[in-house]
């Protein structure tokens, strides 16, 4: 026996008339149509779902390629203010040495 999806009253046939083949064959119709409406209706739900979720996930990787970009510029900051740094502590380096050695001569003409 088929099952029958009826949303509604507007949606339930009218008992078929058991004494003519048409009726019975309109109602069968009817309720094979109400089966495929269900059937469709249901498939639509799981497509919104899946969009749903793929949208999601879109939004995630469009969020996450965001964040590796900023990234990847915060890192070329930090690679510039590391090389600048390094360049200031050898030129430190170099002064202080400088400074030693002007020291050690003021100490040894004393």
């Amino acid at each position: 026996m088929m099952r029958t999806y009826f949303y509604s009253n507007a949606w339930q046939p009218l008992p078929p008339c058991h004494d003519s083949l048409e009726s019975m064959q309109v109602f069968k119709q009817h309720c094979q149509i109400a089966e495929e409406y269900h059937e469709v209706k249901k498939e639509i739900a799981l497509l919104e779902e899946r969009k749903k979720e793929l949208i999601a996930k879109l939004d995630q990787a469009e969020k996450e390629k965001v964040d590796a970009a900023q990234l990847a510029r915060e890192f070329e900051a930090l690679t510039e203010e590391n090389r600048t740094l390094k360049l200031a502590q050898s030129q430190c380096v170099e002064q202080l040495e400088k400074l030693r050695i002007q020291y050690q001569k003021r100490q040894g003409s004393s």
